[in-house]
């Protein structure tokens, strides 16, 4: 059985920095892309970050390119997103999700497997 499990989440302040890390149990991890997306509420889930199964590829949605950051360690079968200069409207539950592919997609209908979501509040 797969389990994606994330953590992390929590309060900040506007500016402030949060990592959030999913530990993947259940699938050889290291063939799998991974991604984080996300939901705000009312809105719809949305791409925010993925990498390549290997980790040598990262994609990032236009509106936190340059603000997060993710990486994975295939040895211990976690994938972590380092989110900084954080803002209200990042304000959202975070979803740690994998794909049996190699490389990224931005389309969650493309990830088989998913977290339970953790929430992270930005607050001004």
């Amino acid at each position: 059985q797969v389990q994606l499990v994330e953590s992390g989440g929590g309060l900040v302040q506007v500016g402030g920095s949060l990592t959030l890390s999913c530990t993947a149990s259940g699938l050889t991890f290291g063939d799998a892309a991974a991604a984080w997306f996300r939901q705000a509420p009312g809105k719809e889930r949305e791409f925010a970050a993925g990498i390549s199964a290997n980790g040598d590829d990262t994609l990032y949605e236009d509106s936190v390119a340059g603000r997060f950051t993710i990486d994975r360690d295939n040895a211990k079968n976690t994938v972590n997103l380092q989110m900084n200069s954080l803002k209200a409207d990042d304000t959202a539950i975070y979803y740690c999700a994998a794909a049996p592919a190699r490389y990224i997609s931005r389309w969650s209908s493309s990830y088989e497997y998913w977290g339970q979501g953790t929430q992270v509040t930005v607050s001004s």
